[in-house]
């Protein structure tokens, strides 16, 4: 689609007037505030409405992010206008366009809007309008704190679906044609907006790419913020206690203090095998239950869902790690112990997959617990609940390092947004992607703009009565559910919050 857009061309939200600039025979609007700087007495607190400005904003930089709780250097300090939205359109002049908000969300401790894997330039050529969001994450969005919402990471994403809903006309958009997608917990807050009475109506649809169950209860939500709190010097863990602590050494805390996760194992059993301390808390009011019983129990509605996993879901971590070819029997049997379902599964897994060594059954648990079967089983419950659900599993391998990576973790959205030249994708598939890349990520995209123009993806839904699942190869074929003795395991088993062990049993 080639539109003559002018070089910077203007809309008016309902806040005011943006600016922004044509690029790839599109246009892109950045940096575009949906809530106020949740700092100073704003910190920890629901987000707040932009106010409004007077005269033209330009939006034409990405807006800052938050302090990011990960182990790698992030440059130095950004500002604090954290909760801002970007937009990609193929013409700001046009209506009803289909609408994709993307939640850039990477383990609860991410989310960069900007990041070039997300460029929507094949989408928006596509017919589609691009939005992707900021957010808080880490102890910011997640830390369950006294005097604050819990979950403030999730309040963020449903402002920012309401600035969608108020404003995304005005860019060509249509408020009634909104997918939400997201990919890891990305998509396990596109699972849990599901069924949270807070965002219903804002959007239609659903992309949920390797979907995690990763929730707390209160009591080890607590105990996590409290041990954190702890390390920081606060006198409490609660808002005002920390609210004057800088955000980026937070995030510095809060990475160090994940690294040393293990340490808790007796107490807080499996949340230690994820690597994160703080994630989303099933605290009854802002998150009622997580996204499986709800759906599958009628108390959320179902809607038309694209979900899916990778094969080889853990090898990235491991792979990135250093770890792969180093798994012991001492670790596949901590492994199994922590999370297989209970109380056979760890015999079950032995005897499904009995050739299978050390490092394969370390694979296969964490693909299966982390990312495999919550995809799987929000599929089966989605449709419970009156959805069509349209299942995908990738099964390429990327030649990168030398085929080290199988079908892995994240392998799916650079060819799903068509950014096999973005760092992540150079990174999953090499400096020059095979024409089998250039065939495969023809085809994810296909599916997306069909689904979310359509609502249907192109191939038969996902039911229970014969798990049709749409193999991504090189040749896709769509099959009965490739993952059938990992699903026979977790059969009856859906995802439920960490909790805090027994002590001395190391079972959660």
């Amino acid at each position: 689609m080639s539109l003559r857009l002018p070089e910077q061309p203007r809309v008016r939200t309902v806040e005011g007037v943006v600016q922004g600039r044509r690029r790839q025979g599109h246009a892109v609007f950045r940096g575009i505030p949906y809530a106020l700087p949740p700092v100073g007495a704003l910190r920890f607190a629901a987000p707040a409405p932009a106010h409004p400005w007077a005269g033209t904003r330009q939006a034409t930089e990405f807006g800052p992010v938050v302090p990011l709780s990960l182990p790698v250097d992030t440059g130095p300090p950004q500002g604090t206008d954290w909760l801002t939205l970007d937009i990609g359109t193929p013409d700001p002049g046009s209506a009803g366009l289909p609408v994709l908000v993307w939640i850039p969300v990477g383990g609860y401790l991410s989310a960069v809007s900007g990041d070039p894997m997300y460029d929507p330039a094949a989408l928006a050529e596509a017919g589609i309008v691009v939005v992707t969001i900021n957010c808080r994450v880490g102890a910011e969005g997640f830390a369950y704190l006294d005097g604050a919402p819990p979950n403030r990471g999730f309040l963020d994403q449903i402002a920012a679906l309401k600035w969608v809903r108020r404003n995304i006309a005005a860019f060509g958009g249509d408020p009634d044609q909104v997918t939400v997608g997201g990919t890891s917990a990305g998509a396990g807050s596109v699972a849990a907006l599901l069924t949270m009475p807070r965002a219903r109506g804002l959007f239609r649809r659903a992309i949920a790419h390797s979907v995690p169950g990763l929730h707390s209860t209160p009591a080890l939500a607590r105990q996590a913020t409290a041990a954190l709190s702890d390390r920081l010097g606060a006198t409490a863990p609660t808002a005002a206690a920390w609210r004057d602590i800088d955000p980026w050494h937070l995030a510095a805390e809060l990475t160090s203090f994940n690294a040393g996760l293990h340490a808790h194992r007796e107490r807080w059993g499996r949340l230690t095998e994820t690597g994160t301390a703080l994630c989303p808390v099933v605290d009854g009011e802002v998150l009622p239950e997580t996204p499986w019983p709800a759906l599958s129990g009628g108390r959320a509605r179902g809607i038309e869902l694209l979900v899916g996993h990778a094969r080889d879901e853990f090898r990235f971590f491991s792979v990135m790690s250093g770890r792969r070819g180093t798994f012991t029997e001492q670790d596949a049997r901590a492994a199994l112990e922590l999370l297989a379902p209970q109380p056979h599964g760890a015999d079950r897994y032995r005897a499904e997959f009995p050739q299978a060594d050390p490092e394969e059954l370390m694979e296969t648990v964490y693909s299966d617990a982390l990312f495999r079967m919550p995809s799987q089983q929000l599929a089966e419950a989605n449709a419970a609940a009156g959805g069509i659900s349209y299942l995908f599993e990738l099964c390429w391998s990327t030649p990168a390092l030398g085929g080290a990576l199988g079908a892995c973790h994240s392998l799916d959205i650079p060819l799903a947004f068509g950014t096999l030249d973005s760092p992540v994708g150079r990174q999953l598939l090499g400096e020059k992607p095979t024409s089998e890349a250039l065939v495969l990520s023809r085809a994810f995209r296909e599916a997306w703009i069909r689904f979310v123009t359509t609502e249907d993806a192109g191939w038969a839904a996902h039911r229970p009565d014969r798990r049709l699942t749409r193999v991504m190869d090189v040749v896709p074929e769509t099959l009965p559910y490739p993952e059938q003795a990992s699903r026979r395991i977790w059969d009856g088993h859906t995802p439920a919050p960490f909790d805090l062990s027994k002590a001395g049993s190391g079972a959660a």
